[in-house]
């Protein structure tokens, strides 16, 4: 028997030599905690591992971690052992000097910046600084303009508005994108099809107000139709 999600061997009742699955349990615990591997491209054991060293094996494992292929290998009591990792495991690659996380059956860098708000620093007072995707799909286009209810943030430094039109537009010949007073802003003469898509980006501007985006149609009034809209931005904090 072992734990669902460290795999921790589990003392049976009246189990003798207790302490040998306490101690193996005690040595994945010591390798999982605060998860540093030394590499993550060596496909066969090194020659003269340090006890404790650990490993995310590379793609084509031989040796002692054939079939390990993006597990960790453990270095603990004179063997490799083989931690198999579980979604979301985060592990820091000392090489590299890059944070991995356990997505689907790869190790990935890229998951981490797949959130809509990622805190990029934070000073001793708080102060911080973040990047944002704000997104909303605007459904059911109808009249000369559509505003979006998201916003790009007061106090923020806007980078761009990428659009995709994910329904037909109907009703206009094409549509711009851009905010009250610059309709154009993050683009102008807009695709209708569906899978038609901008890639709105600015010069960094600053805003003081809760701003929304403002599709504007051309050629006649929306009637119909459906563009998903992406605010990208960095935003602030104070000391606290």
């Amino acid at each position: 028997m072992t734990t669902p999600n460290l795999a921790l061997p589990l003392l049976a009742a009246a189990q003798a030599q207790k302490h040998v699955t306490v101690n193996e349990a005690l040595a994945r615990l010591d390798g999982l905690v605060q998860l540093s591997v030394k590499d993550r491209n060596l496909a066969a054991p090194p020659a003269n591992p340090t006890e404790g060293d650990r490993y995310i094996v590379a793609a084509g494992a031989t040796g002692a971690w054939a079939g390990w292929d993006g597990d960790v290998a453990l270095f603990s009591g004179g063997a490799w052992l083989r931690l198999v990792p579980q979604e979301g495991w985060r592990g820091w690659v000392e090489d590299e000097g890059m944070l991995l996380v356990r997505s689907g059956a790869a190790w990935s860098a890229d998951v981490l910046i797949k959130s809509q708000n990622v805190e990029v620093a934070r000073g001793a007072l708080g102060g911080a600084i973040s990047l944002q995707v704000i997104e909303e799909t605007l459904s059911g286009l109808s009249g000369a303009t559509v505003a979006s209810t998201v916003v790009i943030p007061n106090r923020s430094i806007c980078l761009g508005v990428s659009t995709r039109t994910s329904t037909a537009i109907t009703g206009a010949t094409s549509y711009d994108c851009g905010i009250a007073g610059e309709t154009a802003k993050f683009g102008a003469s807009l695709g209708i099809a569906t899978g038609s898509s901008n890639i709105g980006v600015i010069g960094p501007q600053a805003f003081y107000a809760d701003t929304p985006v403002v599709l504007t149609a051309n050629g006649g009034s929306f009637t119909s139709g459906e563009v998903k809209i992406a605010i990208q931005a960095l935003t602030f904090a104070a000391p606290t």
